[in-house]
């Protein structure tokens, strides 16, 4: 069974936003598109609200997902596109959508303003325990944001698409972090931005130069041995190594500046509460302007 990029749907601004970022998606990887509504708040399984302020979730849901289908058709009338309402709380119901999932995306408010409960906490929560990659987009990211820009200075859907951005932990285990940011670059002809953040530790205080030289080309040659695989395996997607010296939470959001696209790494949760993202990913979910996926590993 095919398993589908699913797109969660409130109506609001950034999860709009993610409906349209994810039918391309789809249509990158040859997936079918899933968009799906939750609400909360009717009466128990199996009864019909008869009172109109018990119906008014369920059809603002229906006219959510009916104008979301109605616009993704048009714009995208050769990607096949599934609706359903769940009759669950959000949090809950994206969980159990992911699962089944290739991809989920979901809106997201970055550092302020107010969205809808796909956009908000339960978003945030729902990233912290998915086990599956999460896209989030900011509302008012369009398709031509993907592209370079033109000779006017305006981005274009005529033009390439800009680099996809990966952060890499040389440290830790990123095979699926890397899987995907290849196979994002592969699909999109993009080059790939591999950025790693390194920092010299102070224990036997600060380096000479000759020793902060070594401790860099240690940390380059780490950085190169750890893609050297995936060069193999995507040899037509064109890699360029960044290094900065800082935390990553610091330089992170800087180094993913112009990238179409940024990949970043989450270890899974062993417990079964909290909403903690990890400071890396929190950081650039709020930071970044450009849709995050948000990978998890071991």
């Amino acid at each position: 069974m095919t398993r589908p990029v699913v797109v969660g749907l409130d109506g609001s601004r950034e999860s709009i936003a993610a409906a349209d970022w994810a039918a391309r998606e789809a249509l990158r990887r040859g997936r079918p598109l899933r968009l799906v509504h939750a609400w909360e708040g009717l009466p128990d399984e199996g009864t019909e609200a008869t009172l109109p302020e018990l119906r008014a979730p369920q059809d603002h849901g229906r006219r959510v997902l009916r104008t979301a289908l109605e616009r993704l058709n048009a714009r995208y009338p050769q990607l096949y596109i599934a609706t359903e309402q769940v009759r669950r709380q959000p949090g809950p119901a994206l969980l159990a959508e992911a699962e089944n999932a290739e991809l989920l995306v979901i809106g997201s408010q970055g550092p302020s303003g107010v969205g809808g409960y796909f956009s908000g906490s339960v978003a945030l929560a729902t990233v912290a325990h998915v086990g599956q990659p999460v896209a989030l987009v900011r509302a008012g990211f369009a398709a031509a944001d993907e592209h370079l820009t033109d000779s006017s200075g305006k981005p274009s859907v005529r033009e390439p698409y800009r680099d996809v951005a990966v952060a890499v932990d040389t440290d830790g285990s990123c095979e699926d972090v890397l899987t995907f940011a290849f196979r994002a670059a592969d699909l999109r002809k993009a080059p790939l931005r591999a950025v790693h953040a390194w920092h010299v530790t102070l224990e036997h205080g600060i380096p000479g130069d000759e020793e902060y030289a070594r401790l860099r080309g240690e940390a380059e040659r780490e950085l190169t041995a750890l893609l050297q695989p995936w060069r193999e395996k995507y040899p037509s997607v064109l890699v360029r190594e960044v290094l900065f010296e800082g935390r990553p939470t610091h330089v992170l959001v800087r180094a993913a500046n112009g990238a179409g696209l940024l990949v970043v790494g989450r270890r899974r949760r062993r417990a079964a509460v909290g909403s903690r993202t990890g400071p890396v990913a929190h950081a650039l979910i709020h930071h970044v302007d450009r849709p995050v996926v948000v990978v998890p590993h071991d």
